[in-house]
């Protein structure tokens, strides 16, 4: 490489290392502009709301399709930093001890749809599909966080990539979820009476963001959760 061309190789570099370090990170940590496509974290939150869904109206194939989806997506168990602060509830009960997966979720396909031949076909077409063609993108923690008590979790994302996280709880109790940012502006905020939350967002910048998950429940509840 000729001499002149280094010396503008590193000039350069330096320029965009100083444009980088001179970003004003005081704000709050999204990109308003930014896009991105849904992927398997959207994909699981989907399938649990329509797994409720469907047990409400005691609807077999709503709740196959649930389990499709829940099928469709390949997901990887992570550690992630959290910190669990708050004090117990007294003489609460344990609760489930984890959300549905496809499987239970196909279970409870099959006690709907009872004596219908056709519907009993499709589970066992879908029960034969497996994890086939699975789609990846997702990460999971599990937590079983008992009532009174509130855990808060670190994640990491990157600047202009499209993040996705949720919150999908095993149906015992109300959990209310804060997204914030470094700078503790609010991203996402829920305290309906749910306990399963989506939220996608762009960082303007790479950043930590903090999940703030507090059981106001009078059980544990055991959730997931999941990160792209």
């Amino acid at each position: 490489m000729a001499l002149k061309s280094l010396f503008t190789l590193l000039a350069t570099t330096a320029l965009l290392a100083a444009s980088a370090q001179a970003q004003d990170k005081s704000g709050t940590n999204v990109d308003k502009a930014g896009t991105g496509a849904k992927g398997g974290v959207a994909t699981l939150a989907l399938a649990q709301d329509l797994y409720a869904l469907g047990l409400a109206n005691k609807d077999a194939l709503t709740v196959l399709t649930a389990a499709r989806l829940a099928a469709s997506v390949d997901v990887k168990e992570v550690e992630q930093k959290v910190t669990t602060e708050g004090t117990e509830t007294a003489g609460q009960e344990d609760g489930t001890d984890a959300p549905v997966d496809s499987a239970a979720m196909l279970a409870s396909a099959k006690e709907l749809a009872g004596e219908d031949e056709v519907l009993a076909g499709l589970i066992e077409d879908a029960e034969a599909e497996g994890s086939r063609g699975r789609i990846g993108g997702a990460s999971s923690t599990l937590s079983r966080l008992p009532a009174g008590r509130a855990d808060t979790w670190e994640i990491p994302f990157y600047g202009q990539s499209y993040a996705e996280l949720a919150i999908v709880g095993d149906g015992d109790a109300n959990l209310d979820v804060l997204v914030t940012d470094e700078n503790g502006n609010t991203i996402c905020y829920d305290v309906s009476w749910t306990d399963k939350v989506y939220c996608d967002f762009v960082p303007a910048w790479n950043g930590y963001f903090y999940v703030r998950v507090e059981n106001v429940g009078s059980k544990r509840n055991s959730y997931y959760i999941l990160t792209n």
